[in-house]
């Protein structure tokens, strides 16, 4: 059966009351604060710098709040931007409102979560993870069936009539780019594509959102995915995969958080991979892993045993322990998952 764009356009009722209600806070006048989780990648932060711009239309006060610095790779979007992020929590001093991005758990807030807990003002959450149960906030918008927290934004600018300039163009464009692999993943549906043919039609450059975003990587970033790849371990009889980063690996290589993106996916691309595991050495007693899966595999159920969670084909988990320990328990756990998930025969 075919479908015209505009059908694919159209925005569930759910989404829409849901927009609605975000919508009887967006008072012009108004300051706000918008966050994202910490280190944030392309969907929090082009969902955030597309939304401020998009306040701004309509005369409410925007600021950026974040719990780690804005990533240099993104910077592209701050054009017309207040990022405060520097000041900490003192900038959510004498906020009216608070919007909180493609984040499903107040703690990926990080140091900012304390006091995002204690602010007396409205806090509203914009997403598309599984729900948690300690959100950042309790007027909510979300929505799992979404691409990206940017599809959510560009719907709420759909059902409020906000004019998507090019430059609110580009920021979603980035938000959804980014969080589907390049529209490479299964999140990538028709509605996806149809959102990107709008984008493209209100000016994004796709080549210029490539270079930006995929091709302009610091040498040390492919030193150290060379370094990365040397430690890849493989077990064909499972269908998983493994890479794992030491502590200090960044500071050798001259290269920040962000240069990490995507490297996990280079253990999912090995033909017969169901999970890929990314264990990067913290430096402090604790490990981040990064999980994918491709198929039917959930590895936001298998991150739960570990305190993570996240999709079902990406989630991670902050585990305490040295990365030889973790890497030894979370691989057994993956091997015994995935035993309980037969291969399909074909």
């Amino acid at each position: 059966m075919s479908h015209t764009v505009s059908e694919y356009l159209t925005i569930p009722e759910p989404r829409r009351a849901a927009i609605e209600r975000l919508a009887a806070e967006f008072v012009p006048g108004r300051r706000v604060a918008l966050s994202t989780h910490m280190n944030a990648d392309g969907d929090g932060c082009g969902s955030e710098a597309a939304l401020a711009l998009m306040l701004k239309q309509r005369g409410l006060d925007v600021r950026i709040v974040n719990p780690t610095p804005w990533p240099d790779l993104f910077n592209f979007l701050l054009d017309g931007v207040t990022d405060k992020t520097a000041s900490g929590s003192a900038a959510f001093r004498n906020i009216d409102l608070l919007i909180v991005l493609d984040i499903s758990d107040v703690k990926r807030l990080g140091v900012l979560a304390e006091s995002v807990r204690r602010l007396d003002v409205p806090k509203m959450v914009i997403d598309h993870h599984i729900a948690s149960d300690d959100p950042a906030g309790n007027i909510v918008l979300t929505d799992v069936s979404a691409c990206a927290t940017g599809e959510l934004v560009y719907d709420l600018a759909c059902v409020l009539d906000y004019e998507i300039t090019p430059a609110i163009a580009r920021a979603l464009y980035a938000a959804i780019l980014t969080d589907t692999g390049s529209f490479r993943f299964s999140n990538a549906t028709p509605r996806c594509h149809a959102i990107a043919a709008d984008l493209l039609a209100a000016g994004v450059d796709p080549e210029e959102m490539y270079v930006r975003v995929y091709a302009s990587s610091p040498a040390g970033r492919v030193r150290l995915l060379a370094d990365v790849l040397s430690t890849l371990g493989v077990d064909e009889n499972s269908g998983l995969a493994w890479l794992s980063m030491a502590n200090g690996t960044l500071e050798k290589y001259g290269v920040r958080q962000e240069d990490l993106d995507g490297i996990v996916e280079h253990a999912r691309s090995i033909a017969g991979t169901r999970m890929a595991l990314f264990f990067r050495d913290l430096g402090y007693g604790k490990v981040k892993v990064s999980f994918r899966s491709t198929g039917e595999i959930d590895v936001n159920d298998f991150a739960k045993q570990f305190g993570g969670g996240g999709h079902a084909k990406a989630s991670g988990a902050l585990i305490a322990g040295s990365l030889d320990d973790v890497r030894e328990r979370v691989i057994l756990a993956a091997q015994q998952y995935l035993g309980r998930h037969p291969m399909a025969v074909v």
